[in-house]
């Protein structure tokens, strides 16, 4: 099976919100998925070794696994695509989590495109066309999304920062 954007999108997800119980159908919905397209996605990430199942058939994320290829694959099998500048939601180095630490020249970071955007930056297609939405809507899984970013869109400095803040949420939400 090949691996689709929308795998780490859910897996993303899922360990946003680490102990909270899903099925597909509550998964989809805050994703802005049909819950089959949920269904597959989590197929796919357990095929890749990316998810595994505990017992009842539950399935959970493996966030070490997660990690090692947010940071080594994510930036070729998904690479991001930068846009024209447009006034819209920040992500990447962009984000408050990095932006914290990384100085940038105003309009230089990138930014999703989300209707209700307040900052001006070269757009950044996200994994999934709902992620903007859904990651306003959950602030953990937007630290998540905007941490990939910076894997799949930064320079050097903005990705090790961003792979060290990434291990230490996914250790920590997953318990490790």
């Amino acid at each position: 099976m090949e691996p689709k954007p929308q795998d780490l999108y859910v897996l993303y997800k899922q360990a946003a919100n680490p102990g909270q119980p899903w099925t597909y159908a509550t998964l989809g919905a805050a994703l802005g998925m049909r819950p089959s397209q949920v269904h597959c996605s989590v197929q796919r990430a357990v095929a890749a070794g990316l998810a595994g199942s505990k017992s009842r058939g539950e399935r959970h994320v493996l966030p070490e696994a997660l990690i090692e290829f947010s940071v080594h694959g994510a930036r070729y099998t998904f690479p991001a695509v930068l846009g024209a500048a447009q006034r819209e939601v920040p992500t990447s180095f962009g984000a408050l989590l990095l932006s914290a630490e990384i100085s940038s020249a105003q309009g230089e970071a990138p930014v999703w495109s989300v209707p209700r955007g307040k900052v001006r930056g070269p757009s950044v297609n996200p994994l999934h066309r709902e992620a903007p939405e859904a990651a306003l809507a959950d602030p953990a899984l937007y630290e998540l999304l905007a941490l990939l970013d910076a894997l799949r869109v930064g320079r050097s400095r903005e990705r090790t920062l961003a792979q060290r803040l990434l291990s230490e949420r996914l250790s920590k939400s997953n318990g490790s």
